[in-house]
């Protein structure tokens, strides 16, 4: 490999900038650390605080980068096999965003699957764009909405020859894709666009056992969550380009610009440029270490009476045919306990903390980080969980699945006509046939089960109130408690 590749040109100019010995009269107020509380000082290191700095001028300008920072996207985006690397430091949320107002316009037509995240929602509330939701498939074994299939995707077109692009969420959170490339040529042919929240993917170029990469696979442009499976810091993420995408590249770079600081923290960036470099240097090692543990460790759950964690083998559908099999997905309702009662288990008496947990499942993560260690200690909590609903003696559960196409409500305004419309708040018993000025979602995994701009219907309030029974988070309405619903006046 060349070498000037495995380089980190944000944190090298960092690191100059500290060595230079420059009295700092400028921003940030605790000039280089000098003024740091102590509590301060024992979250960031010495060195850290002294390069705590931004703006100056050998420290490159993220929303003009000719120096440091253009370097590091540069690198990103050869490793990445794009066209453009944008770094973004409003996390994953603000690249979809960006996104979405830089392809999208007031009125234009998109297809959104329902399982999507709500920084797609509050894309489509900047953008203006008038989104068309698509039934994904549900996975009745699991209890969870998957993909959308090409052969849906093909007929929601049909219906809506005016759309100009479609967004997919690829993988989902629990991990399943589907066939990109397929839903990539079919879109293309018909000069769509196709916009993926890759935020779970970052790790997927780096193993030939995961599914294909969104912008390997044609996407015109992916968000990339680098923080939530690789090594950056919280809130840091990708916004990558396709090589030959038709998409307006200026449009899309003001945008981003537009929703991100410009005081950036030089640190953010560099964790970014740090993650990258790390890939570059080790990326199919240390993916393919975390692949190989999450191999070895679903057989042996799937070993424990009670639990089950499916495989790449279980999804063979056209809406989930693949699975990135670091997600591993344990389903717990076998044991008599809902997916909740089994993660308050783990985390207060094993001292194990799964990403999410749901009516019927766990979900944990398998990372570039994790060795046989923690794979033994997940291993011997879950075992701990087989022993303490046993002891409970419950029968398996066999409700909690969610409503099918009842659950997805019928659009009347758009979600930033909805957004900006006159609002007034509801008794929650009394929102149904009342059209959303809100967003409802449990979180995580952040998917809105009610949007601004829907009618909301009687089968959605009673499925709210059945999950909310059950303990899940509930985020996005003013009144989380659920005592009212806010609706359009």
């Amino acid at each position: 490999m060349d070498r000037t590749k495995l380089t980190a040109p944000i944190a090298e100019a960092m690191r100059k900038y500290r060595e230079d010995g420059a009295m700092a009269f400028h921003t940030p107020g605790h000039k280089q650390g000098l003024g740091a509380h102590y509590l301060l000082r024992e979250l960031v290191t010495e060195q850290g605080l002294r390069e705590e700095v931004s703006l100056m001028e050998e420290l490159d300008d993220l929303h003009e980068p000719s120096m440091c920072i253009a370097e590091a996207q540069k690198l990103a985006a050869e490793l990445y096999g794009a066209g453009q690397a944008y770094f973004c430091i409003n996390g994953t949320t603000g690249a979809v965003q960006a996104m979405l107002l830089g392809t999208l316009s007031a009125g234009d037509t998109v297809l959104v699957p329902r399982n999507a995240h709500r920084s797609i929602i509050g894309g489509l509330i900047l953008s203006g764009a008038r989104p068309v939701y698509l039934q994904p498939e549900l996975d009745e074994r699991l209890g969870i909405p998957v993909g959308i299939s090409l052969e849906a995707l093909q007929a929601a077109v049909a219906a809506h020859p005016e759309a100009k692009a479609v967004v997919l969420v690829y993988p989902t959170y629990y991990g399943t894709t589907v066939d990109l490339r397929a839903i990539a040529d079919f879109l293309h042919s018909r000069k769509m666009l196709l916009l993926v929240d890759e935020a779970h993917g970052p790790h997927l170029p780096f193993s030939e056992e995961l599914p294909q990469e969104a912008i390997a696979a044609g996407a015109d442009a992916a968000a990339l969550s680098i923080h939530k499976i690789l090594g950056s810091m919280t809130q840091t993420s990708m916004l990558l380009v396709n090589k030959e995408t038709k998409l307006d590249r200026e449009r899309l770079r003001e945008s981003v610009s537009l929703l991100q600081s410009t005081s950036p923290n030089q640190l953010l960036l560099a964790s970014l440029d740090i993650a990258r470099l790390q890939m570059a240097e080790q990326g199919r090692e240390l993916v393919g270490r975390a692949v190989a543990l999450s191999q070895k460790l679903r057989q042996s759950i799937n070993g424990l009476t009670g639990l089950w964690s499916p495989g790449a083998e279980d999804f063979t559908s056209s809406g989930a045919c693949g699975l990135d099999s670091t997600k591993i997905t344990v389903q717990v309702k076998d044991l008599g306990i809902s997916g909740l009662e089994a993660e308050h288990y783990l985390r207060f008496e094993q001292k194990v903390q799964c990403e999410l947990s749901d009516a019927w499942n766990l979900l944990f993560i398998i990372s570039y980080a994790d060795g046989e260690e923690q794979a033994a200690r997940l291993l011997e909590a879950l075992r701990a969980l087989c022993g303490y609903a046993g002891k409970l003696g419950n029968e398996p559960l066999r409700e909690g699945l969610p409503p099918k196409a009842d659950r997805w409500q019928e659009t009347e305004l758009t979600p930033r006509e909805a957004f900006f419309a006159a609002k007034e708040q509801v008794a929650f018993a009394e929102a149904a046939g009342r059209i959303s000025a809100e967003q409802v979602m449990f979180y995580p995994p952040g998917v809105p089960l009610l949007v601004p701009g829907e009618r909301i219907s009687r089968e959605l309030l009673d499925y709210l109130k059945a999950q909310q029974a059950l303990g899940r988070k509930i985020v996005g309405p003013e009144d989380t408690a659920l005592g009212t619903l806010k609706v359009v006046k």
